[in-house]
């Protein structure tokens, strides 16, 4: 079975070589057509939380995600960037 990511590329191969309109490529592979037109967004502030776990990573190899959340959270002073973008993601706030 192929994963979601990979039946989207079909359908918008479809959709680009062979002229087939969205919702019959969608059907065809099985892909909603929200997923088909989803188009991920990164601002600037997730790069700067990606590359604070980056470095927390390398610095602390045997830290989880626990670990560098709180860290981030509590030492650093990013309480304000990290509660927005991970909220309800950590069930200990």
């Amino acid at each position: 079975m192929t994963r979601p990511a990979q039946r989207r590329e079909l359908a918008e191969k479809a959709v680009a070589t062979k002229g087939v309109s969205i919702a019959l490529a969608c059907r065809a592979f099985g892909v909603s057509e929200t997923c088909f037109r989803y188009s991920p967004k990164r601002d600037a502030e997730n790069e700067f939380i990606a590359d604070l776990l980056e470095g927390l990573t390398k610095a602390h190899r045997t830290w989880g995600f626990g670990l560098c959340f709180l860290h981030m959270r509590n030492v650093q002073g990013t309480r304000g960037t990290i509660s927005a973008s991970i909220g309800s993601t950590a069930s200990w706030n």
